[in-house]
């Protein structure tokens, strides 16, 4: 069985966490897809209590019947990784969470846990990735896939509903009507 994880803060879930699983499922031929919510992200603030996010990550991936969305106790990837103990597991980032992987805790075990499903676009330098793989004792572990560019982020869902703008088309329909329905980030 082919096994995909997805882990993030999704605070908000967004159309580009979307097309990454999306695409991820298909280019790695995935049987399931374990979409984490970190509780309490390590490596950034977060502005929503954990079962919020849980709640939208559900909306936002229900549509992708290879989904299923969980909160992950633990603030880093190697130790969710520790923890799941799959047999050689595809963990996908995007490129620009990939050109930071040598500063994730101990990266080199994180690839001894997983493989690395790297989704690239048009735009990223990809001089940083080639640079970044090759200081990895274990390169053959990470392997690129394109997925057509999004400009999207939580940070700019998260200001776009705080000064009242549209948020649709930037986050699943699903996602957008809870956030104006529960108020979060400021939505009215």
């Amino acid at each position: 069985m082919n096994i995909g994880i997805l882990g993030g803060a999704f605070d908000p879930p967004h159309m580009g966490h979307v097309e990454l699983a999306r695409r991820g499922i298909e280019r790695f031929d995935l049987d399931r897809l374990l979409v984490r919510v970190v509780e309490e992200p390590g490596h950034k603030d977060v502005a929503t209590a954990p079962q919020i996010r849980r709640f939208l990550a559900e909306l936002a991936f229900a549509p992708l019947d290879e989904a299923e969305v969980s909160l992950d106790p633990f603030p880093r990837t190697v130790d969710s990784l520790q923890a799941l103990a799959l047999d050689d597991p595809v963990f996908l980032v995007g490129a620009d969470e990939f050109a930071s992987f040598l500063a994730w805790k101990e990266p080199e075990r994180v690839l001894d846990l997983a493989r690395l499903g790297v989704a690239t676009r048009p735009g990223v330098d990809r001089a940083t990735l080639d640079d970044v793989l090759a200081r990895l004792c274990k390169p053959d572990r990470v392997v690129f896939f394109e997925i057509d560019p999004l400009a999207v982020s939580s940070s700019d869902i998260r200001a776009r509903a705080a000064a009242g703008e549209p948020i649709a088309g930037l986050v699943p329909g699903a996602v957008a009507a809870e956030i104006g329905r529960l108020g979060l980030y400021g939505a009215e």
